[in-house]
């Protein structure tokens, strides 16, 4: 028994082993985009942050979803914050599978390239909306009365350029239009319901974005506004990038390797260029 433990975990290891040294080449290939994406993270947190001292509390705005969600109340905000925590986990979880599994479908960096690029490009369109009109916020510490409700103004540049992103995940205000829990969920489940292979976790997966959807209108986070751009937002980002960049590798297709897809484009290319070369050639000889 234990000498098949030791086999199968001689296996797992080797697995594993092969499997960092492809992804390590192609971080090196695209360390400049995970880089890029990862820094907009900070970007997308500052001009959060920066909103925050913006914000001016006020009545709530009239709401559908309020009117039909009834209020979760603020001991149990913990709820949506939660179902979003285990949608990122299980998602990053998942992009790390091909160091185990044998069934791989999908390259762990270069899916983590595309959703960053999904990603930024929501922030970008998110932080040009709340920067454009503020509401007043409808969470709890954002109402009238509340000491978290308004920042007072930074006394060093020092200080506004600092962002404590586990504050300013709870307790941000003024950032509402639209929601970026939603963000991440939708790109994180439209990312999956492309590249993942179980069709049940992937129906498991959209009722999950639903369900959030109503957690953070029922914990008063966002307007029922803030959900709905998100919704078409978020897909129709994710739409156009997809027809805008090239396809990702499929490894169930047969590719075990990036080297034999380059090796093909580079004879792809090849071929290309003497089958041009020797077109021109029959042109001269005919012209002469």
């Amino acid at each position: 028994m234990s000498a098949y433990v030791d086999r199968q975990a001689s296996k797992l290891w080797r697995k594993f082993c092969s499997e960092f040294l492809i992804e390590i080449s192609l971080v090196a290939e695209n360390w400049k985009l995970l880089l890029a994406g990862i820094a907009f993270q900070y970007i997308h947190g500052l001009a959060a942050h920066g909103i925050h001292y913006l914000h001016r509390p006020g009545p709530l705005l009239r709401d559908t979803g309020f009117f039909l969600l009834p209020e979760l109340g603020q001991d149990k905000a913990y709820v949506s914050e939660t179902l979003f925590a285990f949608i990122f986990c299980s998602f990053a979880l998942w992009t790390f599978h091909p160091f185990i599994f044998q069934n791989k479908k999908i390259y762990t960096a270069l899916i983590w390239c595309r959703v960053l690029a999904y990603l930024v490009v929501c922030q970008i369109l998110r932080i040009v909306t709340f920067y454009s009109t503020q509401l007043p916020g409808p969470n709890y510490h954002c109402r009238e009365g509340s000491k978290r409700a308004k920042l007072p103004p930074p006394e060093t540049a020092v200080e506004l350029l600092i962002i404590n992103f586990s504050k300013g995940v709870n307790y941000g205000c003024g950032d509402l239009i639209f929601s970026s829990h939603m963000i991440f969920t939708l790109v994180f489940v439209r990312t999956f319901h492309k590249h993942g292979t179980r069709r049940c976790i992937k129906q498991f997966a959209w009722l999950l974005a639903i369900l959030q959807s109503l957690l953070i209108l029922a914990s008063r986070k966002h307007y029922s506004v803030d959900v709905v751009v998100a919704w078409y937002t978020v897909n129709l980002v994710v739409f156009f990038i997809d027809k805008k960049l090239p396809d990702l590798p499929d490894r169930s297709a047969g590719t075990t390797s990036l080297s034999v897809v380059g090796q093909s484009r580079d004879k792809d290319s090849r071929n290309k260029e003497e089958h041009h070369e020797l077109l021109s050639g029959i042109s001269i000889e005919i012209a002469q």
